[in-house]
């Protein structure tokens, strides 16, 4: 049963607010740098081209994404879910928001590098490995590809 307690938006780079960034990159940083010891630049200038999804609880940033739209289709990155709101759905559900936002911005396939522990739960959502195992900052990852259709317009 999918989450009904988190609210979802969706903007570009250039119209999110200074709080919601600061939001954003404190999520990221808590997660990627803090919880899994990996010592990376988080800011990789890709998020000034993506559209940001992110999912709040109350005042509180849940989750977010980002799609960084590409000529033919989108790449989807930086997927992450505060350690607190786990187990309810909003994993599954963030990269939902993510699929149906690429149909309006960025039709056509989407990719992903997935932490490859990660890797069956992009592929029930449509994802497939596209490539080996690979280290990425010290944890394994592994491509992966969505060979999605626009949606029809009727």
């Amino acid at each position: 049963m999918p989450p009904t307690d988190f609210a979802f938006t969706s903007a570009p780079f250039s119209s999110l607010t200074v709080d919601a960034l600061y939001d954003l990159l404190a999520l990221r940083s808590r997660v990627f740098v803090v919880e899994q010891r990996c010592i990376y630049q988080d800011p990789d200038g890709l998020d000034r081209a993506a559209w940001h999804v992110l999912a709040r609880r109350g005042p509180a940033l849940a989750g977010a994404a980002r799609l960084v739209p590409a000529p033919g289709g989108g790449r989807i990155g930086r997927v992450v879910v505060a350690p607190e709101h786990r187990g309810a759905g909003l994993g599954r559900a963030l990269v939902q928001e993510v699929i149906a936002l690429a149909h309006r911005v960025a039709p056509g396939p989407l990719h992903l590098a997935a932490q490859a522990h990660l890797a069956d739960f992009y592929g029930s959502l449509g994802f497939q490995r596209v490539g080996p195992e690979h280290d990425e900052d010290g944890i394994l990852h592994v491509e992966m590809s969505s060979q999605r259709e626009p949606p029809h317009p009727y």
